[in-house]
């Protein structure tokens, strides 16, 4: 950082001044960590306080530490109050976090306690994230990389008066605690929606699951994949039948461009020509319900078309199956190919060392437990809800890691 001092693009409405340029080791107490040893169980326990290693630290300002520190590992540990930040100086350098109470931390990580009377934490904290490209420059050269306590106390960072500091740190603390709030919802309903499929649907041989649907009695069928389809078709490998981006507007998929029941059209795409379009068109005959499923890599990913493909189509890695309306509904089949029941069946079917795939004869043999049709309505139906609530979430995570982005690039750099 060669600025001796800045002004930000943008600030909230009053605040003028320049920034000025401090040194780490001017605006607190600087702390490295220890790791009382573990062979003294007595060191550690449950209503300690808490521990961190580097592992402990996410994206995040949220931590879940999976040891504390007993009042005897006290002794010979690093004890910080609340509000110190801790940044991470060892091999993955610069992840950090704020201790909302007082803590401990092991030797690969150290601590900045700031004076809170010339320093807001939520504002340094926010501006620790940008300290890591210094830190890497300045870190002792080897197999693996290490800031030392005299290398962290010389960073360089820039810091405004207080009351404009308090302003910033409560803007980003809310906006990490928005970002954590979408981050968790998230990775809740995923863990909700793999426990309800390990239940929803009956292991092979079994004809009856363990939860389901009011109202529902009926035993399921066990049926072959093959007996669920009417047709699996490939797309075409443009060697021999057309060129990839030459001109052309329109989106060729491989399996790469899509993921978890995401279809992505954007610039990860290849492109090819309307001529190429339709020839493709006329092998892989896709349409609106059909299932497209990734035959290698990631092998039982799948995208299920929700309209009719008009600016893409598809590679020959990509197989795509047809529901048979008449015993499957093509929201269920989608949702039973995702589930560990009939994926673990696909997989034990895959061949190759390198690049794992898997013979349209053997993912025909998968064995599918079938409800009647009005329950595997009800199942795609609550299902497909769920997943729409997963994507919402995460989407809010991904826009909000970007608005923090901006914001940091207008302030800060």
């Amino acid at each position: 950082m060669n600025k001796k001092n800045h002004k930000p693009s943008i600030r909230f409405k009053g605040f003028t001044e320049t920034w000025e340029q401090r040194k780490l080791g001017e605006l607190g107490t600087i702390t490295t960590g220890n790791t009382p040893s573990t062979a003294v169980p007595e060191y550690y326990s449950d209503d300690g306080i808490v521990w961190v290693t580097p592992t402990d630290i996410s994206e995040t300002i949220t931590f879940n530490s999976a040891r504390k520190l007993s009042r005897l590992g006290q002794q010979v540990g690093r004890v910080v109050p609340k509000n110190t930040i801790l940044v991470t100086c060892i091999a993955s350098i610069g992840k950090n976090t704020l201790l909302g109470n007082t803590g401990s931390f092991n030797q690969q990580i150290n601590g900045l306690t700031p004076n809170e009377n010339k320093y807001d934490p939520y504002f340094l904290l926010t501006e620790s994230s940008l300290w890591s490209t210094q830190m890497k420059n300045s870190a002792a050269a080897g197999t693996m990389q290490i800031v030392n306590l005299t290398e962290f106390s010389e960073l360089k960072t820039l810091v405004p008066n207080l009351a404009e500091q308090k302003q910033i740190g409560e803007l980003f603390h809310s906006l990490d605690n928005l970002i954590t709030l979408h981050q968790c919802k998230y990775e809740k309903l995923k863990s909700i929606k793999k426990a309800l499929l390990d239940k929803m649907f009956p292991s092979i041989g079994k004809k009856l699951p363990k939860i389901r649907f009011k109202g529902f009695v009926e035993a399921w069928e066990q049926r072959k994949l093959g007996e669920c389809i009417e047709r699996i078709g490939t797309g075409l490998n443009p060697r021999d039948n057309f060129k990839l981006n030459n001109g052309g507007s329109n989106y060729y998929v491989t399996i790469k461009n899509f993921e978890h029941g995401k279809l992505y059209l954007d610039d990860n795409c290849d492109k090819i020509d309307d001529i190429s379009l339709r020839k493709i068109q006329e092998r892989s005959e896709l349409k609106k319900n059909d299932i497209l499923f990734a035959s290698i890599g990631r092998v039982g990913d799948c995208y299920l078309l929700d309209k009719e493909p008009k600016n893409w189509n598809i590679n020959e890695s990509v197989f795509t199956l047809r529901p048979n309306q008449k015993v499957v509904k093509p929201e269920y089949l989608f949702q039973t190919i995702h589930s560990d029941i009939v994926l673990k069946q696909i997989l034990s079917n895959i061949t190759g060392s390198t690049f794992k795939s898997i013979k349209i004869g053997d993912l025909k043999k998968a064995i599918i437990p079938v409800p009647c049709k009005t329950e595997q309505r009800k199942i795609g139906v609550f299902i497909t809800a769920l997943d729409n609530l997963i994507t919402l979430h995460q989407c809010k995570y991904e826009k909000l890691k970007s608005l923090k982005k901006a914001l940091l690039d207008k302030m800060f750099v």
